[in-house]
Formats: structure tokens, C-alpha cells, sequence
């Protein structure tokens, strides 16, 4: 309360007519100016705003003695004298009171200067005040934004450009927010024509934010490819909402105009991925050693040779699939993803190798060494450890028991057993040992 009479105090003894409209201390109106302006160089906003008050109270249009005064320039220089002030101050309360006087010498240039000024500066400024000071303002951020709108009118193309577009962007972003679409695009396809390519793609993305479907957006970016059929930005975008809407035929003739364009790493991994989704495995590889042979750095080395593991376990390749996942071993350690990979391959030669007759014990044992590749998994990569433990009880139920153990003469439980031509020849490549359990 008494910080609220503080305020109020402030208030009504700036607002005196007698005290206002005349200049402090019996001053003649140039003396009081001239201290006013030292004050105003020398950043002594306090004592700025006690010698200056007087004229934005009073609009005095000229100064005796002093021929070069010019109100709108003063007014400016008591618009930020007020604003440096208030935010030096710690209360909020007198801060506010402070930045409400600034709001209304903003107005009162408006309102009596309007032919005089220059509304654009003028408009932008008030703005970036209420942008700068919106925690203390009320509904600052839409009263920033509607300066910026009325800046934008009065010269479009230097709003476009201030900042490299900084301030079209808050204009835009804060339309967006509030729904009117419509306003916006008319202010984009306006700003456009202005505009030196910084603004390009924020532009379209924009535009992409404000139509309400993706029907309009494949439509806007369809438009944009007939005047630039190799505008990469918009086949890049074409190419997600292609994939959004399962248009999986047009995503492929994206995906091969960009190849074509650029056969770069990037457009060459989205083929092997378009591949991989649509299970034309054989495209896949080919994509990904293509792409694999562009990589070099080692992480996306290691990505893409497991991409390739995927693309020949599916192919029902175990043997280049297994090199591949070791490949990605060597290529990123702590890595389990590539274990749990090549146990998933000796899960898959169980399968592979009995298509056709009956599982036998010896072919279960193959599933330990899958077990063991799961197990190392979690080992070297703890974020593995679900995964990897989702496909050991799965595996379970098919390992071998105690009696297949007690029935097979070559078994002997703890001891090492080699998983290669000796227990069938379909696994002759496989050549490596697990344990008996």
C-alpha cells in the first residue's frame, strides 16, 4: 500500500499544470533545454527527466532564443531517458509508472506530430519499447506486435530487411499463434518481393505452418517445383509429406530427383532407407555400400554397416549380414545394437538350416551362441539390456535341455563346443564356440 502511494504521489506531482507545462525552478524554457540535453548526452537520466518533463507536459513547438529546437526530436530523447530510467529502477511499481509515462509521450507524438514525424521509425521504436519492456507492460508482446504491423505498412520492404528480418519474423510467428493465417500469408507474399533470399525459407515454412492441411501444403510446394523444378528445399519438403500421406510412389520420384541433383551422402541414404521401408532389399544394399563408400565419419560408418547387416539378413545372406554387423562392432564401441544383430543372424541360421526337417538337439545349441551375442549386448551397452532381454526368453523355451545334454555323447556340461560343419554343414561358416549349459 504505502509503495502504491509512492506511485500515486509520483504521478500527480508530474501531472501539476503549473509544474508540468513550465520548466523546474523559475528556469527559462533554453536554460532548462540546455540542461535537459547535457543530462540526456551523459546518461544522467534522472536528472534528464526533472529538467525535461516540462516538454513533453507542454509540446512547446519551438524555444525562444534557440532556433534548432525541434519537438519530435526531443520527444524521441525523453522516450528513452524515461525507458533507461525505469529500468534502472529495482520496484516494479515505480518501474511501471515510469514506462506508462514513456507509452504516453509514445501517444502524444501520435497524436500531435503525426504529419511531422516519421511513422515508420516512430512505430518500430514504440514496438521494440513494448518487445524490451512486455514483462511490465500490459499485453506488451501484442502491442509490440501491432507496431511492427503498422511499421511493416508504412514501409514494408525496410521491416523485411531490419535485422535481417528479425522483426517480420516476431510479426509473423505472433500472427500465426493467434490464427490469422490469412493476414500472414498476405504479409509474406507481400514482405517476398522484398526480400534477398535470408528470408527464403522461413518464409516457406511459414507458409507450410499456416495452411491448415497437408493437401494445401503438397499443393503450395507442387507450385513452387513448376518454377524451379530443381528448388531442393521445396523437393526436400515435398518428400516428407509424401512419405505423411503413404504418396509412396511420388516420395520415390522425390527421392531420385534429389539423387539425381545431388548424389550426395544425405540423398543417397534416404534411397537405401525408401528401400529398406518398401522391402526392395536389393536396393538397399546397393544404396547403402554406395552411401557406406561416401561416409566418413566413423558413427555414420557404423549406422550405415548395420543398415547393411539389416538389408542382407533379409536377404537371407547371414554370412555378409554377419560381416556387416561386425563391421559396426569395430566401428563404434560400446555399441550393442551390433551384438544383438549378430545374435538375431544365428537365431536366423537355426531357422535357414532346419527349413524343411525336423529341429534336432544339435541345431538348438546354435541358439546358445545367439544367447551368448544377446548377453555381450547388454554387456558392452547397457541401454541394450531390454532389448537383448526380450530375445533371451524368447530363445528360451528352445534351448537345449538337460536330457538333450545327457543324450548327446559329445556334450559335457561347462565345457566349450564349437558351432561349425561338426554339427551340421549348413553351419560350416559360423566357426565359433560356446559354452555347453
Amino acid at each position: 500500500m504505502k509503495k502504491l502511494l509512492i506511485v500515486l504521489g509520483f504521478l500527480l506531482v508530474g501531472s501539476s499544470s503549473t509544474y508540468a507545462q513550465s520548466p523546474p525552478q523559475g528556469l527559462a524554457e533554453i536554460d532548462a533545454y540546455s540542461i535537459f540535453y547535457e543530462n540526456y548526452r551523459s546518461n544522467a537520466y534522472e536528472e534528464a527527466i526533472k529538467f525535461g518533463r516540462w516538454i513533453w507536459k507542454g509540446m512547446p513547438k519551438e524555444i525562444e532564443g534557440y532556433s534548432r529546437f525541434d519537438l519530435a526530436t526531443n520527444l524521441d530523447r525523453l522516450t528513452k531517458v524515461y525507458t533507461k530510467y525505469a529500468q534502472s529502477l529495482e520496484d516494479p511499481s515505480l518501474r511501471t509508472a515510469y514506462l506508462d509515462t514513456t507509452q504516453i509521450i509514445y501517444q502524444k507524438a501520435f497524436d500531435n506530430l503525426s504529419d511531422e514525424i516519421n511513422l515508420y521509425d516512430w512505430h518500430f521504436n514504440r514496438g521494440r519499447f513494448y518487445q524490451q519492456n512486455a514483462n511490465y507492460i500490459d499485453n506488451g508482446m501484442s502491442k509490440a506486435v501491432a507496431d511492427y504491423k503498422r511499421a511493416f505498412e508504412e514501409n514494408p520492404e525496410k521491416l523485411t530487411n531490419q535485422s535481417n528480418g528479425y522483426y517480420l519474423k516476431i510479426l509473423l510467428q505472433h500472427m500465426s499463434s493467434q490464427g490469422s493465417n490469412d493476414e500472414a500469408l498476405a504479409i509474406i507474399e507481400e514482405a517476398a518481393q522484398y526480400d534477398d533470399g535470408t528470408l527464403s525459407e522461413f518464409f516457406d515454412d511459414m507458409r507450410s505452418d499456416l495452411f491448415e492441411s497437408n493437401e494445401e501444403r503438397i499443393t503450395f510446394y507442387e507450385g513452387k517445383l513448376e518454377e524451379n523444378p530443381e528448388d531442393t528445399e521445396a523437393l526436400n519438403k515435398l518428400r516428407n509429406l509424401y512419405e505423411e500421406e503413404e504418396m509412396i510412389e511420388k516420395a520415390q520420384e522425390v527421392n531420385m530427383k534429389l539423387y539425381e541433383l545431388n548424389p550426395n551422402l544425405e540423398n543417397t541414404r534416404a534411397l537405401a532407407r525408401f528401400a529398406v521401408k518398401n522391402a526392395n532389399y536389393a536396393d538397399a544394399v546397393k544404396y547403402l555400400k554406395e552411401a557406406l563408400d561416401k561416409a566418413d565419419d566413423a558413427n555414420i560408418k557404423a549406422e550405415i554397416s548395420l543398415e547393411l547387416a539389416g538389408a542382407y539378413l533379409n536377404r537371407e545372406n547371414l554370412q555378409q549380414a554377419r560381416r556387416y554387423a561386425r563391421q559396426a562392432a569395430d566401428l563404434r564401441s560400446g555399441w550393442g545394437a551390433p551384438y544383438i544383430m549378430i545374435g538375431d543372424i544365428y537365431a536366423e541360421a537355426v531357422n535357414s538350416c532346419t527349413r524343411g526337417r525336423k529341429i534336432e538337439r544339435s541345431d538348438r545349441a546354435v541358439y546358445w551362441l545367439a544367447v551368448d551375442y544377446y548377453n555381450k549386448a547388454k554387456n558392452v551397452d547397457s541401454s541394450s539390456t531390454g532389448n537383448a532381454d526380450r530375445k533371451i526368453n524368447a530363445y528360451k523355451p528352445v534351448l537345449p535341455t538337460a536330457e538333450d545334454i545327457h543324450f548327446t555323447s559329445a556334450w559335457t556340461e561347462g565345457e566349450s563346443l564349437r558351432i561349425d560343419s561338426s554339427i551340421n554343414s549348413c553351419y560350416s561358416w559360423i566357426k565359433e564356440s560356446t559354452t555347453v549349459r
